[in-house]
């Protein structure tokens, strides 16, 4: 493996069912069609294609049309709006939060994925277009998930009310946020644009939907990113069959359950499930109302409110407000792909381990399930960074061991002292496999009397290791602060920082040249998790 990536494997961030997903281990493949080769595009286009209406398509644009409206637009987003008519063009789709100025930092991974991947699938198919959309999770209630990001190690913190729908979320007390993230910025030309990106998108726009797109747009609009919110009457329309079945039938429940009983059930293997299915996977969404639905006894309850309905009454409202039913984390991925053009969904570890867990469901409706790609990681350094590491000669990758263990390695690479028992182990096994024999033709309880005592000895030389080992820590512990500090640079909280880091911080450093440079570092089609030297 080049030097300037690790496996995801040997991060030790990653979760046993995705790095066997990653490894197409044979025990789960009934999880998942097709894994998101190259080649394999063509297969699934093909069964997209014949799965998928000119009247969806023509909802999607109109929709996404009037979306665009009242932002400025480039030619590529434009073109590839417009290419969602036709059936031979098919998207490539992420989805986020709305996360406070974009959140954590692999928000732009997922969107560079995106984009990256379309461009080279246009090269491998192009007789085909390849849109990629960014999904913005509209719906959510989760606003805690959502009102921060990380700033160099310091919280910047949206405090404010909130109920239902995130998205329609009013904008109205951003500026206080503005002038707390303003103080900590200079006032180089850096600073100064991420303070104008800043106002503009949050101060100049009314609830948190049309902020995030501006966003978006702002800084991926010129790749043809193109940002849908599907919370929409047009769209939920085109998902009433699916809502109706869901309430009536339960069918999600059902199928997810029986696949989570599969997983559960593969030999030699202790996955934790993602997500477990609720009886039904709605919520009833309404301004500032986003509740559960909850049947009892023949009639539909929305949680924490007066309203019921019957049956009758329930179909009804479906059909009349479909807008007013909304898809939880079970559900989303099914909307997307009912109403998408779609072939291949792009997120993280979290996100691919509950689209896992749908594949039987997607089946039992015969709804096309799409190929399912990690999305890319980073690991963001200055050139001052990496020339520190190689003076303390440790290796980038010793730095995602957890602490203890990165400390246990350098002290044993360069202790003056060889910290390695295995040569007295080995001896004092071979002494003890001449009293085993010795034991053979006496009394049996000699023989377990050896056994205690080679335990106790080895036990011993454990001891004595350890506290070798301890000793010597000591001994080099300035040299081990300064590579743990180097550590808790680059890994903020003892985790990634992909995912503590926000992307204002290295644009406050490297300027408009930090996502161009993400856009040559990053390939999707590469299962690596990549390292980033920026000058």
């Amino acid at each position: 493996m080049p030097e300037d990536c690790i496996s995801y494997h040997k991060t030790g961030y990653f979760s046993n069912l995705i790095n066997d997903y990653l490894a197409q281990d044979d025990a789960i493949q009934f999880l998942y069609k097709r894994f998101p080769h190259k080649e394999e595009f063509e297969n699934q286009l093909k069964e997209k294609k014949n799965n998928f209406t000119p009247e969806n398509r023509e909802a999607l644009v109109q929709v996404l049309k009037k979306q665009y409206q009242n932002i400025p637009t480039s030619a590529t987003t434009n073109f590839n709006i417009n290419a969602l008519k036709e059936s031979k063009n098919f998207t490539i789709t992420t989805g986020h939060q709305l996360n406070l100025f974009t959140g954590p930092l692999y928000f732009l991974y997922k969107i560079i994925s995106t984009i990256n991947l379309c461009s080279q699938l246009r090269k491998e198919y192009p007789e085909y277009q390849f849109v990629p959309i960014y999904w913005m999770a509209t719906e959510d209630h989760d606003f805690d998930e959502i009102n921060f990001f990380n700033f160099k190690n310091k919280k910047v913190v949206w405090d404010r009310k909130s109920g239902g729908a995130v998205g329609e979320l009013s904008t109205d007390e951003l500026d206080k946020v503005y002038k707390t993230f303003s103080e900590q910025l200079s006032t180089s030309p850096n600073s100064e644009k991420l303070k104008k990106l800043f106002k503009e998108a949050y101060l100049n726009h009314t609830n948190l939907a049309d902020a995030t797109r501006y966003l978006a747009n702002e800084l991926f609009g010129e790749y043809g990113l193109v940002i849908l919110d599907a919370n929409e009457k047009e769209l939920k329309q085109l998902f009433i069959p699916y809502i109706k079945d869901e309430i009536i039938k339960n069918t999600s429940s059902e199928f997810v359950e029986k696949t989570n009983r599969e997983i559960n059930a593969v030999p030699n293997k202790n996955y934790k499930l993602q997500v477990n299915p609720r009886e039904i996977n709605l919520f009833y969404l309404k301004k500032g109302l986003r509740e559960r639905i909850i049947e009892k006894g023949g009639f539909y309850f929305v949680n924490n409110t007066e309203l019921k309905f019957d049956k009758e009454s329930m179909l009804s409202e479906i059909e009349n407000h479909p807008e007013r039913f909304s898809p939880n984390v079970l559900l989303r991925p099914l909307y997307q792909e009912v109403i998408l053009p779609n072939l291949c969904y792009i997120g993280g570890g979290g996100e691919l381990a509950y689209w896992l867990q749908l594949k039987g469901y997607f089946d039992e409706l015969k709804v096309t399930f799409p190929m399912l790609m990690l999305r890319n990681s980073a690991l963001i350094l200055s050139e001052k960074q990496k020339s520190k590491i190689q003076k303390l000669n440790v290796s980038i990758k010793d730095l995602f061991l957890p602490k203890h263990k990165l400390e246990d390695k350098v002290t044993r690479q360069i202790s003056a002292i060889k910290i390695d028992f295995s040569l007295q182990r080995n001896h004092l096994q071979q002494q003890f496999k001449d009293l085993y024999k010795l034991a053979e033709q006496t009394d049996k309880s000699f023989k377990g009397a050896v056994a205690a005592q080679e335990k106790k000895q080895l036990n011993g030389l454990d001891s004595l290791e350890k506290r070798l080992l301890k000793a010597q820590k000591r001994k080099l512990s300035d040299h081990l602060e300064r590579i743990v500090n180097q550590q808790d640079e680059l890994f903020p909280n003892g985790s990634l920082q992909e995912r503590n880091a926000n992307f204002s911080e290295f644009f406050d450093a490297y300027g408009e040249e930090l996502i161009p440079r993400l856009f040559v570092a990053l390939n999707p089609l590469e299962i690596k998790f990549r390292y980033v030297v920026l000058k």
